[in-house]
């Protein structure tokens, strides 16, 4: 591969990461972090034990996964069981 094409790959990289970033800041604002209503495998970053990141839950409303929602809408979210949306982690529904 030449020095020319290998340049252009790093700058392709380090341009993506740029906009990855970028985009990420811009769809947080006005939503916020609501704990216990994704579904498996459907969670945004960090997780908590047991997962690392995005896409990483392994229950449906797994208590500390999160996922951003429109700000003021997640403790207003009813889901199945009776169960409710939070803005801090919960202790229900963790993987075994």
């Amino acid at each position: 591969m030449s020095n020319a094409l290998k340049t252009l790959a790093v700058a392709g990289a380090v341009a993506a990461s740029f906009t990855a970033h970028t985009v990420t800041q811009a769809s947080a604002a006005g939503q916020e972090k609501c704990y216990g209503v994704s579904l498996a495998g459907k969670n945004d970053c960090a997780a908590g034990a047991g997962t690392t990141c995005a896409g990483s839950s392994t229950v449906d409303y797994q208590g500390n996964a999160w996922t951003l929602v429109d700000a003021g809408t997640c403790a207003e979210m009813e889901l199945p069981d009776g169960r409710m949306g939070s803005l801090e982690a919960l202790t229900r529904d963790l993987p075994a």
